[in-house]
Formats: structure tokens, C-alpha cells, sequence
């Protein structure tokens, strides 16, 4: 299996998992990305995950499906660019010999879904949209913080060595951040200057792994003393009245 994110717009991947001359791809928010990938290895597009409705992450399914015929795979509360199969958490998907089950995973959106499989190349995968970053999640444009943080305890109780294939490049952003909220995180600070590395030599920050996650990001630490002391000193009322999940992302919100 080759996982290959293709670059989109400003900061998006489109995820393509390709296995010899088939190949799936995650949101295609635009289609000549994807066609340009897959006409460049001889490939035949055979599906289309999609986690949430923005056009960023549809944009171009129409346009694939035609080209392609490629079944298309989305969240069965949102609304999705006809036809496809919807899905919910407990649902399959069964793709390129591989079987993804489907997470419910609001919060970003009111429908959005996330897509995991236990097993590629003897690791776990998980296709996250924009619930979970790395070092950081989704802005709450639908759901609620109660919503988006037991969706991201879902998915960081998945195994360490999950690759997490989110769709966004905002990792060096997103560090800069959790260093205002977790300065002292060692690990922290070592993945910041990582990560810094890769984005001078032109390559992804992504994927990242739930391990790493669990260590880095502040909004899987909102029950570490060293956030909560952060997060109490940025906003002691809103702490006590909303709890440290919601204060923290409204200081994400606001952070420059």
C-alpha cells in the first residue's frame, strides 16, 4: 500500500491509498489533483471516503465520480453530493481489500465521521478530516465542545502507532499554540523543531501518530496540571463556568 497525500488549495491534502493499480482518495475538494495522480501512475480511482460537507473536502467529487465512476462514501447527516452510500459509526466500508469502519466524531461539523482500519501494512490507519490535527482539531462551526471533545476521545484511545491522515497542513501553526498552553512539554518542543525541518524541505508534517498526539496535543491534555494551570490563567471565570476543553479552544479561537 502506498499512502500519498496530494497537495490542495492552500494547506489541504487529498489522501490517495493506492494498492497496485487501484487507488481510494480521501475529500477531494478538488478533482485535478486527483486526476493528475491518478492518470500519472496508470491508476484506477475505485472510491471516495468523505468525513463532513465543506467544499474544501467535496469540491471534487462530481467531477471524479464522472471521470472515474468511483463509488462514493460520505456521512449519512450532512449534505453530501448525490449519489453515494451514507454511513454512520458501527458501518463498513470495505475498500482496496481492506475493511474501514466508520467513527461518529462531531464537533467540526454536526455530521462529520471519521474512517479507521486496524490493518494497512500492519499498522493501524485513520482518516480524521477535521476533527483531530496534529497538535491541535477542528474549529466547532455545527457541534458543541462536549461534542468535539468525546469525539476526540474516541479517537485518541485508538492504538499509539494509528497514522492520523488529517486534511490540513496547520501543524507548525498549531505548535506554536500548544507551546503558549504546555511550554514545559520536552517532547513538545523536540517535535516543533521536527516538524520545522520538514516544512523547510518541502514535505508533509503528516501523517501523525496517536502516540505522538496523546503527548503533544493540548486538546488530548485537558487533564494534565500543566494545561489546566495554562488554560485557568488565560481565562480563570470561563474555566470554571465552561470547563478547560471549551476555554481552550476559545483561546485557540483568539491565539494569533
Amino acid at each position: 500500500m502506498k499512502l500519498i497525500p496530494l497537495p490542495a488549495f492552500d494547506d489541504n491534502y487529498i489522501w490517495m491509498l493506492q494498492s497496485g493499480t487501484q487507488a481510494l482518495v480521501v475529500d477531494p475538494g478538488d478533482a485535478a489533483p486527483v486526476l493528475q495522480a491518478l492518470a500519472s501512475a496508470k491508476l484506477t480511482l475505485c472510491g471516495i471516503l468523505i468525513t463532513h460537507h465543506h467544499p474544501d473536502h467535496t469540491g471534487g467529487v462530481d467531477a471524479l465520480r464522472q471521470a472515474t465512476g468511483a463509488a462514493v462514501f460520505g456521512p449519512a447527516r450532512e449534505n453530501m453530493p448525490e449519489p453515494l452510500t451514507r454511513l454512520r459509526a458501527g458501518d463498513t466500508v470495505q475498500q482496496l481489500g481492506l475493511a474501514f469502519s466508520v467513527l461518529d466524531v462531531p464537533g467540526h461539523t454536526a455530521g462529520h465521521i471519521a474512517y479507521y482500519c486496524n490493518d494497512v501494512d500492519a499498522e493501524p490507519l485513520l482518516f480524521c478530516g477535521d476533527t483531530l490535527f496534529s497538535a491541535g482539531c477542528g474549529r466547532l462551526f455545527e457541534g458543541t465542545p462536549a461534542q468535539m471533545q468525546h469525539s476526540l476521545g474516541q479517537l485518541a484511545a485508538l492504538p499509539d502507532n494509528t497514522r492520523v491522515c488529517c486534511t490540513h497542513e496547520y501543524t507548525l501553526s498549531n505548535l506554536r499554540f500548544a507551546r503558549m498552553v504546555d511550554p514545559n512539554n520536552a517532547r513538545l518542543q523536540a517535535y516543533e523543531v521536527e516538524c520545522l525541518q520538514l516544512r523547510q524541505a518541502g514535505v508533509p508534517t503528516l501523517p501523525s501518530r496517536i502516540g505522538l498526539e496523546r503527548q503533544i496535543n493540548p486538546f488530548l491534555r485537558t487533564d494534565v496540571d500543566a494545561v489546566i494551570a495554562s488554560i485557568r490563567h488565560f481565562d480563570a471565570e470561563g474555566y470554571q463556568q465552561d470547563g478547560a476543553f471549551a476555554t481552550l479552544r476559545r483561546w485557540k479561537n483568539q491565539a494569533k
